[in-house]
């Protein structure tokens, strides 16, 4: 497996109600890395996390009436760090993009709120989409909502009505035994349809 060089957030946002804030500060429990939180003007803030081999960052909390929003782009290259931030973008519902920077490629992690919703690899000569999120819900509430099925169904049942009565008024064996032939067929598809 490929080792991850740095680890890039691009034009990365949080927004937290003000609320959030304490949960925020119980989320960064790690005994590796230690944080320091500056209060500005206006109630703004300031978190600085510094692993044990000395690399910080620094996520600036603009308060804006009843809510903090952050907004950042940094490297990072300790893979803690990156994980401890990776954890707080998905649990407090972040956006932006991440790029995982390896050896000979780069990956393209693109976040709404909290999830991942697109990847893409970039290589030097090419890029190629990994995975994208469906929302798959309107597909299958139109499949529930459609009514295609019961119309073929409510089609075929007056088709063997219109048959049915065909045979009643029939005179000859031939005409019987051909409108039993396409009755059997409607049968076989209106068990078909209702299965």
């Amino acid at each position: 497996m490929a080792q991850r060089l740095a680890t890039e957030f691009v034009k990365a946002r949080l927004l937290l109600p003000e609320s959030q804030m304490s949960r925020f500060m119980q989320h960064i429990q790690d005994p590796r890395i230690h944080y320091r939180v500056r209060v500005l003007d206006g109630g703004s803030r300031e978190i600085v996390l510094e692993d044990e081999d000395g690399e910080e960052v620094r996520l600036p909390f603009d308060r804006r009436r009843n809510l903090f929003v952050c907004e950042l782009s940094f490297r990072l290259v300790n893979p803690r760090l990156t994980h401890l931030i990776r954890q707080l973008f998905v649990a407090f519902k972040g956006d932006g993009m991440v790029r995982r920077i390896y050896p000979g490629f780069v990956m393209l992690d693109f976040y709404a709120e909290g999830s991942v919703r697109r990847i893409i690899e970039l290589t030097p000569g090419a890029s190629r989409l990994v995975f994208e999120h469906r929302d798959q819900i309107p597909e299958l509430e139109y499949r529930f909502a459609s009514t295609d099925i019961e119309y073929e169904i409510a089609c075929i049942r007056m088709q063997v009505d219109r048959l049915l009565d065909r045979r009643l008024a029939a005179r000859n064996i031939e005409e019987i035994e051909q409108i039993d032939e396409l009755l059997r067929k409607e049968a076989f598809r209106l068990f078909r349809f209702e299965a």
